[in-house]
């Protein structure tokens, strides 16, 4: 089968060519996302592979119909960049990735919050300005003293946990649906009592429209404790970034790490040299080490990308054989 594969970066295409030693496919990688132009390529081909920010608008669809495609996935769990009500009515077969490696998310959720805890960026600050005076703001409090709040707790949110606890740290959580594998790890508290006890709040639920949008917001930030610490590697839409930037700016907030951001297709994958052109975005990365913004890349690590070829080739395979698969988009 011919599949091209958009957003495959030269380290991932590695892992690409070996994987694909099994499945014998005639691969396209193209590094660029999925776009108005990009679309193109995909002529000649049997299916298209997305990734995260790669946008299956309407249009794109038709056009990716019209070139006599029938399978379209991607290899992510969020399937929200695809316009999937016009994709199914185009008659698409389709899969996504309901899952890879927690590890991947949980590490960089808990590198973020320990750096934060312990001013490691204060401190990069300091030394790109030659700087090696020692002032109040590097003064840290432990992890084994500090409160450590999981609000989510299924696989990625159970291993962020882990890790805490490794650390001597309390950890204390929050799920609608509480994991039985949690115990002895966290104790589940009320979501008010979460985040006025908690030092770092590590975010790990997923974004559901009409129901979870801004989940943090000013109401949420009136009830954290002072000084507290944010880490998102879930969803930027669960964040309200005015109501952050206010609570950052009043000191209630002390410092947050994103690897996800609201509008993020408007910043992340591109060199802006100062000129972001959403004004939110540019306030909130100009606020210094007390913020950190990495480009949605929790992902990527080797057993990640590991994991999301294999089930996508996986789901092709099935596709084409029983017109279905285990992981279909709905």
């Amino acid at each position: 089968m011919k599949i091209i594969c958009y957003g495959v970066r030269e380290v991932e295409a590695v892992i690409f060519n070996k994987i694909n030693e099994q499945y014998k496919h005639q691969l396209t990688l193209v590094e660029e996302l999925l776009n108005d132009e990009t679309v193109l390529k995909a002529k000649g081909h049997d299916a298209v592979l997305l990734m995260t920010n790669c946008y299956a608008t309407a249009p794109r669809l038709e056009i990716i119909k019209g070139f006599g495609i029938e399978y379209l996935l991607t290899r992510t769990v969020g399937t929200n960049h695809i316009d999937i009500p016009k994709a199914q009515e185009l008659g698409f077969k389709m899969g996504h990735v309901p899952s890879y490696s927690p590890n991947a998310i949980s590490e960089l959720a808990f590198s973020l919050g320990m750096s934060m805890l312990r001013n490691n960026f204060y401190f990069y600050e300091k030394f790109k300005n030659q700087d090696f005076t020692v002032d109040s703001n590097m003064f840290s409090t432990e992890a084994r003293n500090s409160t450590i709040g999981i609000i989510g707790t299924g696989r990625i949110g159970l291993e962020t946990a882990k890790a805490w606890k490794g650390m001597g740290a309390n950890v204390i959580g929050y799920d609608v649906f509480k994991n039985d594998n949690a115990k002895g790890i966290l104790e589940y508290k009320e979501l008010d009592e979460l985040l006025a006890t908690s030092d770092v709040i590590s975010l790990h639920i997923p974004y559901i429209p009409g129901k979870n949008l801004h989940f943090i917001n000013k109401d949420s930030i009136a009830k954290m404790k002072k000084g507290a610490i944010i880490v998102n590697t879930s969803r930027g839409e669960l964040i309200n970034l005015e109501d952050l930037v206010a609570g950052l700016k009043s000191n209630h907030i002390k410092q947050v790490a994103l690897d996800v951001i609201e509008k993020e297709d408007e910043l992340f994958f591109e060199k802006w040299k100062n000129n972001m052109p959403v004004a939110i975005h540019k306030e909130l990365i100009n606020m210094g080490p007390r913020v950190i913004v990495t480009p949605h890349i929790a992902y990527f690590t080797d057993e990640a990308i590991k994991n999301m070829v294999e089930t996508s080739f996986e789901n092709i395979k099935e596709l084409s054989e029983t017109g279905t698969c285990k992981n279909p988009i709905k």
